[in-house]
């Protein structure tokens, strides 16, 4: 069984090894454009701010890895065109500029995402910066090194996390975007009014609510126009979403609007002799029961390895995602997982929302920290659809709990009333999530009494 992949980044490499661990006599043949795999982008924001000391540490695997698991590697390779009818692949050596035809009989596209990139006069400076792969974070830590004036433009989750670095290594920060809140898709305000705070108390200007309509070069750094202001600054890093790279497809499997790969939940596409995971494909969002384009590292690892799993036959079902998510801000945990109550409200979905402050433990400890909690849910059947936690306490793997209820579609009353452990150290009688859910629980309550 010949066996090509295109792309080798999260899905790609965990594919890979499971294919070769499911199917060691196959020829698995991968074509990548880059010069090498596996680059954790998320972090190069811990980079730039000084929390990772060697970049190093950002790839877990290599080419010369899977070389030794059995794998035809292929670096510096770019596929050209992909002939789904005669199962053939065009590739060019970036090298040698050579190009040549490979059979397949299985096709696996994990060919990932680029940073979206409108066409606003002035954007092809040289002032303007990418943030996605390894090549973009090593021009991102030399340029840093001569700009005073930094702008981020997005603030999404990589903006804010740049924006952050940035404004603790001595920058000058302003932080851009069309919405009038930081991070929205994620957060309802009562996080990110906080959030913000915490921006202007470190310095950064925060350009919200404004649209970027051009970039001016001039001799002493690169003007930025919007809609409403103007900013003078020596780098630029665009941050605001990601499209997936699938134009080699187009037209011959099916596709969301933006082109994300639709998969069955086997990870076939529509022709079944070609998958599709990671940031090239859509995922199978469990708060809407609909696809969904999220592109994160979480979903592109577990879509990886179910391809290698169902590669000859269906063997294991897709989950699905409830896109949990999490950062770190000036010392703030901030996390969430499924839908926003603006979100649900968007998808038609009924929903409420209950927003509680607690502490996480009890206030005769030496010491102890608020928990700023929000649930999503539907009025009726209780099903909770969605959550978020702030803390300077670690309430990171609270999201992780919330996101094993949406999956198993668990209710307010089940969070309300589960067991979890009780010591001072850690928590109260009940749990900040049992008291979150409580609260859901008592505002249906005041509803039904009304």
């Amino acid at each position: 069984m010949k066996v090509t992949v295109v792309g080798c980044t999260h899905a790609g490499t965990f594919a890979i090894k499971q294919i070769l661990a499911e199917h060691p006599d196959a020829e698995v043949t991968v074509y990548e454009r880059n010069d090498v795999i596996s680059f954790l982008s998320c972090g190069i924001a811990l980079y730039l701010g000084g929390k990772v000391a060697d970049p190093q540490g950002l790839f877990y695997s290599s080419p010369e890895e899977l070389q030794k698991l059995g794998a035809n590697v292929q670096m510096n390779h770019n596929v050209l065109a992909i002939d789904p009818d005669q199962k053939t692949v065009t590739v060019e050596d970036l090298t040698s500029h050579a190009q040549m035809t490979d059979s397949y009989d299985k096709l696996v596209m994990t060919s990932g995402s680029w940073p979206i990139v409108p066409k606003i006069p002035g954007i092809d400076s040289d002032r303007v910066k990418l943030c996605k792969n390894w090549a973009h974070a090593q021009a991102l830590i030399e340029d840093a090194k001569e700009a005073k004036r930094i702008t981020v433009i997005g603030a999404g989750y990589i903006g804010a996390e740049l924006a952050e670095a940035y404004s603790t290594t001595g920058h000058d920060v302003t932080l851009i975007d069309a919405m009038d809140r930081v991070m929205p898709k994620y957060f309802d305000a009562d996080f990110t009014d906080v959030i913000e705070q915490d921006y202007r108390d470190h310095g950064v200007q925060l350009a919200l609510g404004e649209t970027v309509e051009s970039f001016t070069d001039s001799t002493t750094g690169l003007t930025i126009k919007t809609d409403k202001n103007s900013y003078e600054t020596d780098l630029a890093i665009l941050c605001i979403g990601f499209r997936p790279n699938t134009d080699l497809l187009k037209g011959k499997v099916d596709m969301a609007p933006n082109g994300a790969i639709i998969t069955d939940d086997y990870m076939r596409s529509s022709n079944p002799d070609i998958f599709a995971a990671g940031d090239s494909a859509a995922v199978h969002y469990n708060p809407t029961h609909q696809n969904a384009y999220i592109p994160l590292a979480t979903n592109a690892v577990r879509q990886g390895i179910l391809v290698g799993k169902n590669l000859v036959k269906p063997t294991v079902k897709y989950m699905g995602t409830q896109s949990s998510s999490g950062l770190a801000l000036y010392d703030r945990t901030i996390v969430s997982t499924g839908l926003t109550l603006a979100a649900a409200k968007q998808q038609g979905l009924n929903a409420e929302q209950v927003i509680v402050e607690d502490n996480y433990r009890p206030e005769f400890m030496p010491s102890t920290e608020p928990v700023l909690m929000s649930l999503v849910f539907d009025p009726d059947t209780h099903r909770i659809l969605g959550g978020a936690l702030m803390s300077k306490y670690d309430v990171s793997q609270s999201a992780n709990t919330l996101s094993v209820c949406i999956q198993n579609e668990n209710t307010i009353d089940d969070l309300a009333m589960v067991d979890m452990l009780f010591q001072p150290n850690f928590d109260r009688p009940f749990n900040y999530l049992n008291i979150l859910a409580q609260a859901a629980q008592a505002k249906v309550a005041q509803s039904v009494n009304a």
